[in-house]
């Protein structure tokens, strides 16, 4: 059992309070998000829908705490991640969230194995090894373990990801756009991938895409325009 499925199950995993995100240039002042507030529960897929500009990425930065919003509050079961500073919510990021990326973000000096290793070497964990090396299996990346990003197909570099994502069995996982570098096939083999990963693991989900298809696969859908949210 993870950390956040530990919590009291009556706290949201995630609970979003009037957030916004204004970004200020000389005299004019751009809001890219405006009072945006909701909750996630434990176990639950949501995706983050709407049209480019809408605001989904920014929204995804602020729940990691990559970004820092401009008013309002993120917790994280139960802790409010900008009462943190920027160590303690890193912290946070390497103890409870897992991250797949549009670009995939490798590592391209290391080698499909050492890119899955990285998380729990860094949080210094037992069996770094034995862990990224079930995880590559689980991929489909078994015989692949020594390949670097740049022998990888675009396919393979984001099941390499997945693995990287998962191998700290986080509580949370966050993805953004996962197959928007992907051939129609490939993407969907992918998600088929992360979800059923996602069920093994009991984790919750949030997704930023603007795939309907994608979106109808998720418990709900959480659609931005103009950095709102739509009721």
């Amino acid at each position: 059992m993870n950390e956040l499925q530990r919590s009291d199950t009556a706290t949201p995993v995630i609970e979003v309070t009037q957030l916004g995100r204004q970004v200020t240039t000389g005299s004019t002042t751009l809001t890219i998000l405006e009072d945006v507030s909701f909750t996630v529960r434990s176990g639950e897929t949501v995706a983050i829908a709407g049209v480019s500009g809408s605001g989904k990425s920014t929204l995804l930065s602020l729940l990691a705490g990559l970004d820092v919003p401009s008013t309002g509050r993120v917790r994280i079961d139960g802790e409010d991640i900008f009462a943190l500073d920027e160590d303690a919510r890193a912290a946070l990021r390497a103890r409870k969230l897992g991250f797949v990326f549009q670009a995939f973000n490798l590592l391209p000096a290391m080698t499909a194995l050492e890119n899955v290793m990285l998380p729990l070497e860094l949080a210094g964990a037992a069996g770094a090894r034995a862990q990224a090396e079930a995880l590559l299996t689980r991929v489909g990346l078994g015989q692949r373990t020594a390949h670097y990003p740049k022998q990888l197909s675009g396919g393979e570099q984001q099941r390499v990801a997945l693995a990287r994502a998962f191998v700290t069995s986080p509580a949370l996982l966050l993805a953004d756009e996962p197959t928007g570098n992907l051939d129609a096939a490939t993407g969907a083999d992918i998600i088929d991938l992360m979800f059923a990963m996602n069920r093994e693991r009991g984790t919750t989900l949030v997704l930023v895409t603007h795939d309907a298809g994608l979106s109808a696969r998720c418990d709900r859908t959480l659609r931005l325009a103009g950095g709102r949210l739509q009721s």
